[in-house]
């Protein structure tokens, strides 16, 4: 598997850039996404976030997902290209003037954003003009997979980090020394506290506003929605999320989110399984049997 993806990488990067990208977005939308079952789970995601949409809409739905999901894989391996791209992508949004005064003073600063557009846009955007925006990861399951995968991270700038406590202690002395970091909020976190996330119960992380209130770092969340072209993004920073507690800062970030999510739905992964049901459910029917 890690050989034939490795090749089917190669040959990709022979080509154009604009050519590849949609090549890629081809492949996964008429066939990776169907095969492997992704494009089924979309849909099982939309009807349960939007139960009155027509399923004719479901289906393009999808299909707009599967291919940007299949765009985002090249622009990621492809970083020289992306990175000369980024240049164009200006950064803008309320938030924007507030990460430059929070550079300039030194202060850290989490950027939070979630599987929308192509997460990866915006650090390359910021770190092209001066940041350190380092990204922290979860790591694959395919060690092989991952080997490149980290790369693909890694070659934005900024320092790649796994979510384990080495990669955390590293994360968290970039931010000390007035460095900034990338998270997304939308990964499903066994065991976490339960937040709305488009109406339905989402375990969810509070890490990122634990940090940003022990470090006193700046929240920003940030979204790179791709734009008509299907190669350049947006790059938008809304208002920093102000510090209060835990909690609330948490679901402000989903909020944020759903917000964007809702607005354009073609741009968020809902192939991935954010909400896990079912599991859900196991764990509430063991805890009742303890009680």
């Amino acid at each position: 598997m890690d050989r034939l993806w490795r090749g089917l990488i190669w040959c990709a990067l022979r080509l154009p850039h604009g050519l590849r990208v949609r090549a890629m977005g081809w492949l996964f939308s008429r066939i990776v996404g169907p095969l492997s079952g992704r494009s089924r789970l979309a849909q099982r995601n939309l009807a349960m976030i939007f139960p009155d949409m027509a399923e004719d809409e479901r289906r393009r739905i999808t299909r707009a997902v599967t291919d940007n999901v299949g765009r985002v894989v090249m622009e990621n391996y492809a970083t020289a290209d992306q990175m000369t791209r980024a240049l164009n992508w200006q950064p803008h949004g309320p938030g924007w003037k507030a990460a430059e005064t929070a550079r300039a003073e030194g202060r850290p600063i989490l950027f939070i954003s979630g599987h929308y557009g192509n997460y990866q846009a915006g650090r390359a955007a910021l770190n092209a003009r001066g940041y350190q925006m380092g990204g922290l990861y979860r790591p694959l399951n395919n060690p092989y997979l991952n080997d490149h995968y980290i790369a693909t991270i890694e070659n934005v700038g900024g320092g790649a980090f796994t979510r384990d406590r080495r990669g955390l202690a590293g994360f968290v002395k970039h931010l000390r020394g007035g460095g900034q970091g990338a998270i997304l909020i939308d990964q499903y976190f066994f065991g976490g506290p339960i937040h709305d996330f488009l109406g339905q119960p989402a375990p969810t992380s509070p890490a990122a506003a634990e940090m940003a209130l022990k470090y006193d770092a700046l929240l920003v969340p940030i979204y790179s929605t791709r734009l008509g072209n299907g190669l350049d993004f947006d790059i938008e920073l809304e208002a920093p999320i102000p510090h209060t507690d835990p909690e609330t800062m948490t679901q402000a970030l989903n909020d944020s989110l759903a917000a964007r999510v809702r607005a354009k739905p073609e741009q968020w992964f809902w192939l991935h399984d954010r909400w896990k049901p079912a599991r859900r459910e196991k764990a509430a029917l063991r805890s009742a049997s303890y009680d």
